[in-house]
Formats: C-alpha cells, structure tokens, sequence
C-alpha cells in the first residue's frame, strides 16, 4: 500500500477499521456512525470496499468469487482496498477529514497490520470495531437484510442469494483471524458480541474514541421502524403564530383520531398487533395528537419540545421582520447557526436530542409525535442530510413517516390523512408561509395537502 503524507494535525484523525465476517451488521454500524458523527458536526465518511470492489469487477459476483484460492478474486478484491484506502488518505488530506470508516472485512492480522501501519505512518489514530457473532438466527436475519439491499444480489432469486451467502460466509471463514484481548493488546479496538451481548473495550484513549465507544454501545442491529409525525394543526398554526403552547385545531383534532388508522396502515397486516412505544413533547398539542392512539406506553420527553424562540415566542414572521430585521436576515442567512434571542437555534436542537438519538438507538419500534424544527433534526440524522440544508427540509402537517434503517440505506414511505392543513413552511428570504404547488405555475399555498398517497 502507498504511503500518503499528511502535514501537521492538530486535532486528532481517526480511522474507525471495520472486522468481521459477513452478515455481522459492520455495514449498517459504519453508516450509523457517519450519520452520528456528522450529525454531530464532526467530519467522517464511510469508505466501503464492496462498492470499490463492484466498479473493478463489473462482471456478476458469486460466491466462487471470494474463494481464497481464487486468484482473480484476491487480484480484485486487493484492488478494492487499495482503491479504498487511498481515497480515504487523500480525503483526510484534501478534505480535511477527521473520522474514516473503512467499511471491509479486514479479516486477517495480516490486512490490519498493513492498515495500522499505514495509519500511524500518516498520523491517524487506527480504531478496529470488531463485529463477531455465532448467533445464527442473527446471521440468518443479516443476510435477509443484506440479500435485498445488496446491489450484489439485485434481481438474484431470494434462495440463491440466501444459499450464495451463506457460501461466500464460509470461504471468509477458512482465514478469519478475531481480534484478541492478549493478541492485540496494542490495539484500540471495540468488539461486539453478538451485536451486543458482551462488548469488549481495549486502549480506548482520546476523546473522539470514547464518543465513538460510547454510541456503537447503544446500537443493535436488529429490523426495526421509526415512525414520525407532526403534531395536528394547531390554533398558532392557523394564525401564523411561532412556538407557545397552543391547543390543537379542529383540523388537529380530526388527524388526532384518523392517526391510530394510519399508524395501522403503515404497520401492515402482518404486523396489526406490533406494541409500539410512543414519545411525546411535554407541549399540549403533541399530547393532544397522541390522545387516541391506542399504546399503553406513553413517554414525554423535555428535549422534544419546539426550538425555543425567545424573545420572539407568539410572533409572526412578519412581526419579527418588522422588529427584529437584522436578526430575521441572519436566520435566514444561517438558519442552522442562527440563535433567538433568548432562545435556541437548529444546533442547540441537536445537543439536547442527543440522549433521545442514544436512546432511539436501544429501542425497537418507536412512534414519535413532535415538532417541525425537532423532527428535521431526527431526519437529518436518519437520513444524513447535511446541516445547512435540513432547517429548510419541508416536514407538513397531518403526515406519517416511517423510517426503515437497513443496511445500505434507510427506506423512507410517507402516509398523508386527507384532512387539510395549512403549511408553516418559510422560504428563504420570505417572511410568507406556504408551499410552491404545482410544477409549473409555483403558486404558494397555506391550505393544502401535498399529492401523495392519502388515507
């Protein structure tokens, strides 16, 4: 492998190197922490050799291929990495990266000492996350996972994704080297047990490993949904109003009751009689929203409530251009960044919802019932998306999200009652609220419901 030089860092660069063998979860742990750290305003990107391995060898891969007596599959799969660290060196360079994942199997001492070697020649501190796992229920369910989001077995029969895998599994294991406490004391490493049985922690040292640490122990990898929804229309909705504690419309209170329909609809046939765990803010009109569901438990959390506007809570935007001009061109201009006055902006949202996302991550089925400015940051985390662009991501009223976090992707469906709402999105540069409706003559609209599937 080339060596990359890297000038003088002041801050300490991490390369998180995943191990296992197939179907242990490292993909889906990889793309959570990208998603965490980012979220958290900590550059990271997540490096998978598979995706490098499928652009060198476009012809189609079968088990055969990850044989170890293979010799063009070891000259492709060597390729692949070589192609893959050297991306992520040029990124920590070029970029200024600060975590790396490099997402692999890296199942022998012999890869990782190459990596780790590479690593400290450059000045980046080597992290190992080993996955390992004998449960093979767990496995079974991993590769159920993986035989529908793999590009690898796209349009593949289920029975011969399943039976492939399991195969390719079995050459990995003929040299598959674990990670060892006395072996590799020198090591920083975290290994999962049976995703999380037993955790296993050795050399943990700086700061940036311990927030690492400390999230990868909260996650499981089991199937699970996340289902998000905005309060009903409330009165302050109806007047423009921002923040306070208002009661819900009579609009609200008709989603109120169709909520626990579309909670059903979503959850499928299969699943009617799934016990979903629901959260609430502490304000009146998400309590009120959840008032008919049909759960047992009912948790309400402080840190769901609504971005704090201060000084500005109960205005208009049109009142707080008016007053407060230079202050509404600065939230405009750095929406994420920007505080109230005497209250909060996007960034203190996510400091505060960090224990919920800890907690989110332990739990399975979880129905959250919240606010505009709090669900685009649980969005943005789930889905990635960059901070300067989710304070302006459109979140309406009167809609269901379900989140399914797999291992390549999340997959996002959205329900919408058909009961009217009006829209409390402002654009960008606009004190006025509304939606562009309609591609071609981009007319706003307060009243509306956006054309998708409705119930």
């Amino acid at each position: 492998m080339p060596v990359y030089s890297i000038s003088h860092v002041e801050n300490v660069r991490v390369c998180v190197v995943m191990v296992g063998l197939p179907a242990r979860g490292k993909s889906l742990i990889a793309q959570k922490i990208v998603r965490y750290l980012s979220w958290l305003s900590i550059k990271s990107k997540c490096f998978n050799v598979g995706s490098y391995r499928r652009e060198i060898a476009s012809t189609d891969i079968n088990a055969e291929f990850f044989d170890p007596k293979n010799p063009e599959g070891l000259k492709y799969r060597q390729q692949a990495v070589n192609s893959a660290v050297e991306d992520m060196m040029k990124w920590f360079l070029d970029e200024n990266g600060v975590v790396g994942i490099l997402d692999a199997t890296n199942s022998t001492r012999k890869r990782r000492d190459e990596i780790l070697k590479l690593c400290r020649e450059n000045y980046i501190e080597p992290m190992f996350l080993e996955s390992w796992c004998n449960d093979q229920d767990l496995v079974l369910q991993n590769i159920a996972d993986v035989k529908t989001t793999s590009p690898d077995y796209l349009n593949r029969d289920s029975d011969f994704a399943t039976q492939d895998f399991l195969k390719r599994i079995s050459y990995y294991e003929q040299t598959y080297e674990t990670m060892d406490s006395k072996t590799d004391s020198d090591l920083t490493f975290i290994k999962l047990v049976n995703v999380n049985s037993q955790i296993v922690l050795n050399r943990i040292e700086s700061y940036l490993e311990s927030r690492i640490v400390y999230y990868v122990m909260n996650l499981h990898i089991k199937p699970r949904s996340i289902w998000l929804s905005r309060h009903g229309e409330s009165n302050y909705n109806l007047t423009g109003q921002i923040g306070g504690d208002a009661d819900l419309s009579e609009r609200g209170w008709r989603y109120a009751k169709k909520l626990p329909e579309l909670v059903l609809k979503s959850l499928g046939e299969e699943n009617q009689h799934t016990n979903l765990t629901v959260w609430t803010s502490t304000l009146n009109r998400t309590q009120q929203t959840a008032s008919f569901l049909p759960y047992q438990k009912k948790l309400q959390w402080k840190a769901l409530d609504e971005l704090d506007a201060g000084e500005c809570d109960g205005m208009t935007y049109e009142e707080i251009e008016q007053k407060f001009p230079e202050d509404f061109k600065a939230r405009d201009d750095n929406k994420y960044e920007y505080r109230y006055r005497g209250g909060e902006s996007y960034r203190d949202i996510v400091i505060r919802l960090e224990p919920i996302i800890m907690e989110l991550e332990r739990q399975e089925n979880i129905l959250i019932i919240t606010h505009q400015a709090v669900l685009r940051c649980l969005y943005a985390y789930f889905m990635n998306v960059p901070q300067e662009e989710s304070p302006w991501m459109s979140i309406p009223l009167h809609t269901l999200i379900k989140l399914e976090p797999r291992a390549y992707s999340t997959l996002v469906s959205r329900i919408k009652a058909d009961i009217p709402a009006v829209s409390t999105y402002k654009e960008k540069g606009t004190s006025q609220l509304g939606e562009v409706i309609g591609a071609s003559n981009k007319s706003k609209s307060r009243d509306l419901i956006n054309d998708s599937e409705c119930v």
